[in-house]
């Protein structure tokens, strides 16, 4: 802004002289002179070119824009400077649209791989120390008070705030919005690789989904473990694809990860994991279908209550009772010699000789596994070969009696 003013602007501001008061920053706008808006007016156009020259020297994310974008920068400084030109005539003006324009500001991408909300900041600051000197200039020029020049600096600062404040608005927006449209990408991508989907069309969602295709994946079926979980939506690990919505909640996680799987008891405090085995992409489903096999067998005790269980870890429980009919057929053939005894007794006598045929070791030693004398496990053992007879001497028969009892102590039942 450069000129002097004429004797009208200078017969209008003889009524600054007494244009002062205390109050709060949310009556500034009340407190200074509706004249003000007379004479910086003619200077809105000059004023915003200046600023844009400013951010041009300044911000190096301005300074590598085109004729067109300087333009538009330009066009949006020049109304941020009227907005606050139409507030010092009118205070109790409308502000909404102008409010909504800033906003949307922030909603914009990045300029240069800068991110947009910073750039915005910058401008912001750079726009209020051009402005505060050439409204200082200009008021000074004319005899503005000192103490309204101050008041004046003070709104000027407060308005900065509020435009930054909107584009944080628009910003915190933008990052929701595409936080939730990431997250829906990345629950399709999980529900196509489950659901068999073809290489193609994968390829095409991983990339929007920011999870890049791994050729191993483990699958994990997820259930609640505490009767109160944490009701908060936990904060995973990008790598992993997660659906805690669904009526049988998994995720899923490249095998190079599994590492993170060890995590989730801490992450997600109040739920149990089962993992299923590592297969290649095209067959995560049946990963997940030995994981969810896992988490029923967990629910109705068949195998320990654990955080997280492991497939690798439970092989031979597993496939033990994978099988019921067989396994049924197995032990009611194998097992015929305990048909007699007593429940106690069947449990008792089972447990010693499961033992046995696991470890092959002495009477004193079993003793001890077994938290009993070493004479009680030897009058079992008498007992045990008595029922049996040489089928203990028999390395087929031994194998599958061992089955038998291996399943009997799993607690086979669905």
């Amino acid at each position: 802004m450069t000129g002097t003013p004429d004797p009208a602007q200078r017969i209008a501001f003889d009524s600054l002289l007494s244009a002062s008061g205390d109050g709060s920053s949310a009556t500034l706008w009340f407190r200074l002179p509706a004249e003000l808006a007379v004479l910086y007016r003619p200077r809105i156009p000059e004023l915003a070119g200046e600023i844009a020259d400013e951010l041009r020297r300044t911000v190096p994310a301005f300074g590598q824009m085109g004729d067109a974008c300087t333009r538009k920068v330009t066009g949006y400084i020049q109304q941020a400077v009227t907005q606050f030109v139409d507030r010092l005539a009118d205070p109790t003006g409308p502000r909404d649209y102008a409010a909504e324009r800033f906003r949307q500001l922030a909603l914009h991408d990045d300029i240069q791989g800068s991110p947009i909300l910073d750039i915005l900041q910058s401008a912001y600051r750079v726009g209020a120390r051009v402005a505060w000197r050439r409204v200082a200039d200009e008021g000074t020029k004319i005899g503005v008070p000192t103490d309204t020049l101050c008041l004046l600096a003070e709104t000027i600062f407060v308005y900065i705030d509020e435009l930054s404040a909107l584009s944080v608005e628009g910003s915190v927006s933008r990052r929701i919005r595409e936080a939730g449209a990431l997250e829906r990408r990345r629950r399709q991508l999980l529900e196509l690789l489950l659901g068999g989907a073809t290489h193609e069309a994968l390829a095409r969602l991983s990339e929007a989904a920011h999870w890049p295709l791994p050729e191993r994946v483990l699958a994990v079926s997820l259930d609640v473990r505490d009767a109160w979980p944490d009701p908060e939506e936990p904060a995973l690990d990008s790598r992993i694809l997660v659906d805690l919505e669904g009526s049988a909640p998994c995720l899923l996680v490249a095998e190079e990860h599994s590492e993170l799987v060890d995590t989730l008891p801490m992450i997600m405090p109040g739920w149990r994991a089962a993992v299923g085995p590592a297969t290649e992409l095209g067959d995560a489903r049946k990963s997940l279908r030995w994981a969810r096999r896992i988490t029923q067998l967990v629910q109705c005790g068949s195998l320990p209550d654990a955080p997280v269980t492991w497939f690798d870890e439970q092989l031979s429980t597993l496939w033990l009772l994978n099988d019921r009919f067989m396994v049924q057929q197995i032990a009611a053939r194998v097992l015929a010699p305990l048909d007699g005894l007593t429940p106690t007794q069947r449990t008792t006598l089972g447990d010693t000789l499961l033992i046995w045929l696991e470890t092959r070791r002495t009477a004193v030693e079993i003793a001890q596994m077994l938290n009993v004398h070493p004479q009680t496990v030897r009058y079992r053992m008498r007992q045990l070969k008595r029922l049996f007879g040489d089928s203990l001497e028999d390395a087929d028969m031994r194998f599958e009696i061992e089955v038998a009892l291996r399943a009997e102590r799993a607690r086979f039942d669905d």
